[in-house]
């Protein structure tokens, strides 16, 4: 098995993720989508096709992964896929959870697409279901071999909460049953839906694990999945106070798009109106100050200035009032490729 490494953040790539639509047939209780900031408009196909265009020639490198809401409920996906890749975008993904509305399979190719991405919550359908919705596991398993059975390469995406990190060293057979590839895990956030309570757990319950569990967990049980041929890729998030802290927004060309227009340039602040670009007529501009943007440079020795005023219940301070450690930005990766 290859070494892990740290996956630096792409300085010569765009990368757009693009919520194409807020709408979803499910209600997961960690659902990030803030419709009230968010919209809750479906986007026509002919916007998504310019402002695909306005990111296209950006650099060599464009990337793009389609989101929601659920992605495939958007009865034109198909031709936003094939205008990607018309357009040059270098790799399309879409992220699903896993009910395949509209006949999505049968109007794309496996070369259309890098990936089709699935979310899985729970290695049992108790955890899952509880978290996504009754009968979500099976259809997500469902939809997963339909798509591994047509060809296309598939990926999976579990999110790791207090609710169902034990379950995630089990998800190794099941990953390896149905020819899963890649394996994304990714933190909780406090946002969206997850921030306005009823995670489940006790009431004073942080849906987010520990640093130490974290720790303990996620590097050994990547790594085991990794020596399965499966490439695994999980967030950093805590660095040592010696490690320098880097943000994605200053180094790196990454946006995420809503359909109200917002644009912005960090994840951790969608729940709020600070984004730092926007569509005005198709055409992308910037944002009045203050925004996002002016948040970025900050430099603070607990790392990450987003999460120190979004979600600082993650940090913890010595009796001097120095930090412990710092947070990393939320787009740094480790990734172990396996054999």
């Amino acid at each position: 098995m290859k070494d892990m490494k740290t996956v630096s953040f792409s300085k010569n790539a765009t990368n757009i993720f693009f919520h194409i639509l807020t709408n979803c047939n499910l209600c997961c209780r960690h659902c990030y989508i803030n419709k009230e900031q968010h919209g809750e408009n479906t986007l026509p196909i002919e916007i998504i096709k310019a402002w695909l265009d306005a990111f296209a020639g950006k650099s060599r490198e464009a990337n793009v992964i389609f989101l929601g809401g659920e992605t495939t409920l958007h009865p034109d996906l198909s031709l936003a896929v094939k205008h990607a890749k018309k357009t040059g975008y270098k790799s399309v993904t879409i992220d699903t959870n896993g009910y395949l509305f509209n006949r999505i399979l049968s109007k794309i190719e496996p070369g259309d697409v890098e990936y089709i991405s699935f979310s899985l919550d729970g290695a049992t359908r108790e955890t899952n279901d509880m978290l996504r919705g009754k009968g979500s596991y099976e259809r997500c398993l469902s939809g997963i071999k339909e798509a591994v059975s047509k060809g296309f390469n598939t990926s999976l995406i579990y999110t790791v909460s207090s609710a169902n990190i034990d379950e995630l060293d089990m998800m190794e057979s099941l990953l390896c049953d149905f020819k899963v590839s890649r394996f994304f895990i990714q933190v909780i956030g406090i946002r969206g839906r997850t921030i306005k309570g009823g995670f489940p757990g006790k009431d004073s319950e942080n849906p987010q694990v520990s640093r130490l569990k974290w720790l303990d967990v996620i590097p050994a049980t990547a790594e085991k999945i990794a020596r399965r041929g499966i490439t695994v890729t999980y967030p950093k998030v805590f660095l040592s106070p010696e490690e320098q802290f880097e943000c994605a927004g200053l180094v790196a060309d990454n946006y995420f798009i809503f359909p109200n227009g917002r644009v912005y340039r960090c994840p951790l602040c969608e729940d709020y109106p600070i984004h730092g670009m926007k569509f005005d007529e198709n055409r992308l501009v910037k944002t009045g100050k203050i925004n996002e943007i002016d948040l970025f440079g900050l430099s603070i020795p607990e790392g990450c200035v987003m999460n120190r005023l979004i979600q600082p219940g993650n940090l913890s301070y010595k009796k001097d009032g120095t930090p412990e450690y710092k947070i990393a930005c939320c787009l740094l990766k480790e990734e172990i490729s396996g054999i």
